[in-house]
């Protein structure tokens, strides 16, 4: 530069907003939605998971009603057709988010990955989300994992049966979700609400009222002492792993319950103990 040509100084305030830009973080990148078998949606954009890790749908037994179910519906969204909105209900560690998984890894597998899973959280952000896949040509299957509402969180369940049908923001013909809970009313329910003198039938009526808007509800519960040693002896062929009877029902009795959680820590030990991965 020479002597001639004038010379600018930043102000303060140019210099205060030139710091504050290059201490912002970078917008976030917008995802590939045709890219990935699975994401995470984080709120504000989505992180992909790449492969999607699910147990082979032949592995997963003694809910063979709700696996055919589950995965026939998958495999409906996965070709365009009609499909329901899921509610997977009932006892903890009996395969539920699992069997979605394995669903939508067996749709993939049947559909050259037309579909997607998204892992996500009922919160308001779910808006958004369902505002980007409204204009991506694939179908999505969101993810809604171990839900429970408490009672002071009532808007989190009204956004959800809007999402679920009738509301402006209702999920678009591309998009179903799958909701995973302990109870099928998800809505917590107290006992003096039963007593309710004014119209106690109401209360029930308005905790069930989110149920009602799934077209396919599959309850879980607790298995059977054979159906526990047979999830245990589906996983022991598949890995070439022995085990004994008595050894494996001692093992859920120490855990004080039989699922098919229990029975996967089990063939987890099974391996351990020969010095096996799985």
């Amino acid at each position: 530069m020479s002597a001639d040509e004038p010379q600018f100084e930043l102000s303060g305030l140019d210099r205060i907003a030139a710091a504050l830009e290059r201490l912002a973080p970078p917008a976030p990148v917008a995802p590939d939605w045709l890219a990935h078998p699975a994401y995470v949606w984080t709120g504000t954009s989505a992180r992909p998971v790449d492969p999607l890790e699910a147990p082979a749908l032949a592995l997963i037994r003694g809910v063979d009603a709700q696996k055919a179910a589950v995965a026939e519906n998958v495999l409906r969204l996965a070709a365009g057709a009609a499909a329901h909105d899921m509610l997977l209900w009932g006892s903890r560690g009996m395969g539920k988010s699992a069997l979605v998984r394995a669903a939508v890894r067996s749709a993939q597998d049947a559909y050259s990955g037309r579909i997607a899973l998204i892992q996500a959280a009922p919160d308001e952000s779910l808006a958004t989300l369902l505002s980007e896949l409204r204009a991506t040509d694939r179908q999505f299957l969101i993810l809604l994992d171990d839900l429970g509402f408490d009672a002071g969180d009532a808007g989190s369940a009204r956004r959800l049966r809007s999402w679920l049908e009738g509301g402006v923001e209702a999920r678009p013909a591309n998009v179903r979700l799958a909701v995973t809970s302990n109870r099928r009313a998800i809505v917590e329910r107290h006992m003096a609400e039963q007593d309710d003198p004014i119209n106690p039938r109401d209360v029930v009526d308005d905790r069930l009222a989110l149920a009602d808007r799934f077209g396919l509800s599959l309850g879980f519960h607790a298995c059977s002492q054979d159906d526990y040693l047979a999830i245990i002896a589906g996983y022991a062929v598949h890995y070439g792993l022995a085990f004994a009877e008595d050894d494996a029902l001692t093992w859920s009795k120490q855990r004080g319950s039989r699922s098919g959680r229990v029975a996967w820590q089990y063939v987890n030990e099974l391996a351990g103990r020969a010095g096996r991965s799985l």
